[in-house]
């Protein structure tokens, strides 16, 4: 197969490559930028493992071609932090013991900034809907739901 060329900017970076056309943004990201943050689970768009946003969306890395992604702003796992500085969903994740095996972490934590981002103080229904791409088999979703409530209240206040 042939490759083609694609300009992908992941975490504010440009990166150039040649990608076959059948390669996924997920395999793309973690094999060829080694930002093994996305994780690769059910591969068929059904558990959120490998969520990351495109031009502030969330999907499913899994089902989108890198190609398709190129010219689009992609942002990681890797790319929410600031420096030494953790995203306030990453620090609320942590103090509400929303995480525990960390597989679904990322998606999770992208699928919740993406929401934030729109909805500042999302109520619980909305935060349950933003999250429903996302399967957790380890806490159940009240920890993570607490969470994403905890992190709107202190981004409102910053």
């Amino acid at each position: 197969m042939d490759k083609m060329r694609i300009v992908l900017t992941v975490n504010g970076q440009d990166h150039e490559l040649l990608a076959a056309p059948n390669r996924t943004l997920a395999q793309t990201l973690r094999e060829d930028l080694e930002l093994t943050g996305t994780k690769q689970g059910c591969e068929v768009g059904d558990c959120g493992s490998c969520t990351v946003l495109m031009d502030g969306e969330p999907v499913n890395s899994c089902l989108v071609l890198a190609v398709q992604a190129s010219g689009k702003a992609i942002t990681t796992i890797e790319g929410v932090a600031e420096g030494n500085q953790l995203h306030p969903v990453q620090d609320a994740m942590v103090e509400h013991g929303a995480v525990q095996c960390g597989f679904c972490t990322p998606g999770m934590v992208l699928s919740a900034v993406s929401l934030l981002d729109k909805v500042p103080d999302p109520g619980d229904g909305e935060i349950r809907q933003a999250l429903s791409g996302n399967l957790c088999r380890c806490t159940g979703y009240q920890k993570i739901v607490e969470a994403v409530q905890d992190a709107a209240s202190k981004m409102e206040r910053s």
